[in-house]
C-alpha cells in the first residue's frame, strides 16, 4: 500500500509505523528481543519444552525507542507443556505496535518439537527437531493518519478537514509456518555443556498486502544460536552466547555472556551482557526464585541511529514460571539449552 502527500513534516512518525509494514523484502521487517532465550518460540520452536519442569508460562514486554513521539512496544507470551510421549506443544503470541498510525503487527503459533533423537552415553546427547505454524496479521488506524490535504500553507495543519486519500484496506492476516533444530548435551556432570540450534521464518513466504505491489513477498528469516554453559564451581556458572539473524538483507550479530549465582537452595542472582554488533550494548540483571523468574535488561545505543532518536534506548522486562510436580525423576534432570 503506498500513502501520497504525507506532509514531510507533519507525517513522519505517522508513516513511520506503516514503513515497516510496507517495507520491501530486502529489509528485516521481524521485532526482536535482546532477552531472546525468554521467548524461544519466536528464537526456535525446537527449544519448545527444554526445561525440566510439567508446563512453562512467560512473558516479555519491550518498548524501544521511548523519546519519540510513538515509540515501539512489543509485548510476548507463551505456554510451553513437554510430554513423556517424545512430544513437546507450546503456543505463542506477539504483539508490536509502533508509529502515530496505530500499526500492530501480531503472531499466534503453535509448535511441535520430537524429541526422541538421542545417542552417546545414557543417552545425553539429543536432537530436537520442531515446527510451527500459525499466522500474521498486520493492522493499522485510518483515523490517526495525517495526510498533505489536512495541510493549508497558512494556518497549518487542521485536524478537522477530511482527507481525500482513500485507503484501500487497513488489516491483512497471512498463514505463516516455520521450523528449526537443535542439539544439546544434557549430561550432568560436565563443566560445559554445549547447546546449538537453527531455525526459518516464514517459510510459506506470506503475501505483504501492505506493500506497494501488494504481493510482495515477506522475507524469510534465518536464526543460528549457540552457547556453551560452563559450572565454574557449585554455585557459579555462566554461558557465553551468540546469535545470527538474517532476513532479506537485514541481519543482527549478537554475542554475549549469561551468569547464574546461586545464592540458596531456592535463589539464585542473574546477570547477563550482550553486545548487538554495531548496534547496542544490552545489561541484564534478575534473579530466581523456586519456579519464577524475573528479569530486566536495557539496550544502550551505539550506532548513528541513537543520535537520530535523540538518545533514546531500549528496556525489557521478562517474567517466567515453571510449575514442576513434587515428584521428580532422573530423566527431566538434564541441563537446559536455554540459558
Amino acid at each position: 500500500m503506498r500513502i501520497k502527500m504525507i506532509h514531510p513534516l507533519v507525517g513522519v512518525m505517522t508513516a513511520a509505523g506503516l514503513f515497516l509494514s510496507a517495507v520491501s523484502a530486502s529489509a528485516q521487517v521481524d521485532p526482536h528481543f535482546s532477552q531472546y532465550y525468554v521467548h524461544p518460540a519466536w528464537l526456535n520452536p525446537a527449544l519448545t519444552g527444554a526445561f525440566d519442569g510439567d508446563y512453562r508460562a512467560a512473558a516479555v514486554y519491550r518498548n524501544q525507542w521511548s523519546n519519540v513521539s510513538s515509540p515501539f512496544s512489543t509485548i510476548g507470551a507463551s505456554l510451553e507443556l513437554p510430554t513423556n510421549k517424545n512430544l513437546n506443544l507450546g503456543v505463542s503470541v506477539i504483539n508490536q505496535s509502533a508509529g502515530d498510525g496505530g500499526f500492530n503487527y501480531t503472531t499466534a503459533y503453535g509448535s511441535a518439537a520430537y524429541t526422541g533423537i538421542r545417542f552417546g552415553q545414557l543417552q545425553r546427547h539429543r536432537i530436537v527437531l520442531a515446527l510451527q505454524g500459525g499466522f500474521i496479521q498486520r493492522k493499522f488506524n485510518p483515523s490517526k493518519l495525517v495526510f498533505g490535504d489536512q495541510w493549508n500553507p497558512v494556518t497549518g495543519y487542521n485536524p478537522g478537514a477530511t482527507s481525500a486519500e482513500l485507503l484501500g484496506r487497513n488489516s491483512a492476516s497471512s498463514f505463516d509456518a516455520g521450523a528449526g533444530a537443535l542439539y544439546f548435551d544434557a549430561a550432568q556432570d560436565k563443566k560445559a555443556n554445549l547447546f546449538a540450534g537453527f531455525a526459518v521464518s516464514h517459510l510459506t513466504r506470506p503475501t505483504d498486502q501492505f506493500s506497494a505491489s501488494g504481493s510482495a513477498k515477506l522475507p524469510m528469516r534465518f536464526t543460528a544460536h549457540a552457547g556453551v554453559r560452563i559450572n565454574l564451581s557449585d554455585v557459579v556458572a555462566i554461558t557465553p552466547n551468540a546469535l545470527y539473524l538474517r532476513q532479506g538483507s537485514g541481519e543482527e550479530k549478537m554475542i554475549g555472556t549469561y551468569a547464574q549465582l546461586k545464592a540458596s537452595v531456592n535463589t539464585s542472582l542473574l546477570l547477563g551482557v550482550n553486545y548487538r554488533i554495531q548496534d547496542a550494548i544490552s545489561a541484564q540483571a534478575g534473579f530466581s526464585y523456586d519456579n519464577l523468574i524475573v528479569s530486566a535488561s536495557y539496550d544502550v545505543n551505539t550506532s548513528t541511529l541513537g543520535k537520530m532518536v535523540n538518545g533514546a534506548s531500549s528496556f525489557e522486562i521478562t517474567l517466567a514460571f515453571t510449575g514442576k510436580s513434587r515428584a521428580k525423576t532422573p530423566e527431566v534432570e538434564f541441563v537446559c539449552p536455554r540459558l
